[in-house]
């Protein structure tokens, strides 16, 4: 063969391999978001700590479902409800009260899948620096400080307790607050900015054991009874076989395990278990007993 149909043969070759390796970038690059897995959850710590509690639990999942898993976050709750619906994202971090308002919101296609064994019996705490204030029945003409309004162990079971308790937040007390999450209603009522607050308890035993807040300074004066909060949801209509690898790797998690051990001390669980929509029923209760959910 002459040497310039080789030439003529080798060009062919060298584009059309060109050509091919092209059409699979392209290829490939369309089809990368269908492999990423967007995970979300509700912002009630500052959003560097979300990152920070999450990172180790993406990269544990990555494996075990065999995708590329991103935590996006979002601005407050409702986003949160939002981006799952509107499938911005995949898998959310709710709290009690914004599962219920996904379930509502989506007509009942949202699924929880599993919850800390920690969320069977959540409770919130009352917190001050006021010597005079001991009982829910002392913030009579006093501030207060709830989380976030979406917020079940900030706010919708406080003020589930507050009612019982025969105090109407909106009328009995001075002035209510919304910080937008737990540890900013903690830094309110250190700084005197209220005269009390409310928080869920895992968030105050987190900043005690930490020593950034001072529980001699600022102390525990009520305790709320249990109740079912937490969970990781994602849609109904979400591939089975997905579905299962997720449950499948949350459960398998075990405190035994070293790496495991860390993953589980950043979610501040001992375990996770599986969980139901049913679990949540008192929860929607309360939220339409406080009127912060229409029916």
């Amino acid at each position: 063969m002459k040497t310039s149909a080789l030439r003529t043969l080798k060009s062919l070759l060298t584009a059309s391999l060109s050509a091919g390796l092209m059409l699979a970038a392209a290829h490939a690059q369309a089809q990368s978001p269908a492999q990423v897995f967007r995970v979300s959850a509700i912002p009630d710590e500052a959003p560097t700590e979300l990152q920070r509690k999450f990172k180790p639990l993406g990269e544990y999942l990555e494996k075990k479902i065999g995708m590329k898993v991103e935590f996006t976050p979002v601005t407050d709750y409702s986003a949160s409800v939002e981006a799952l619906i509107n499938k911005k994202v995949d898998m959310v971090w709710f709290g009690g009260f914004t599962f219920i308002q996904a379930k509502d919101r989506s007509k009942n296609q949202i699924t929880p899948l599993v919850q800390r064994a920690e969320d069977e019996k959540f409770r919130s705490v009352f917190i001050t620096t006021h010597k005079d204030i001991t009982k829910l029945e002392d913030l009579k003409g006093k501030t207060l400080s709830f989380g976030s309004e979406s917020s079940t162990s900030g706010h919708l079971m406080p003020r589930s307790y507050l009612l019982a308790a025969k105090i109407n937040p909106d009328t009995d007390l001075k002035r209510i607050a919304f910080s937008g999450a737990h540890d900013a209603t903690v830094a309110a009522v250190a700084g005197g900015k209220v005269d009390a607050g409310a928080l869920n308890i895992s968030v105050w035993e987190k900043l005690v054991g930490e020593k950034k807040v001072d529980p001699a300074v600022v102390r525990v004066f009520y305790t709320t009874p249990g109740y079912y909060d937490y969970n990781w949801s994602v849609r109904t209509d979400m591939n089975a076989d997905l579905k299962k690898k997720l449950s499948d790797a949350f459960l398998s998690l075990d405190a035994k395990n070293p790496a495991d051990k860390a993953i589980l001390d950043l979610q501040r669980a001992s375990k996770f278990i599986p969980t139901k929509a049913d679990n949540y029923t008192a929860i929607e209760a309360a939220a339409v007993n406080a009127g912060l959910l229409k029916k």
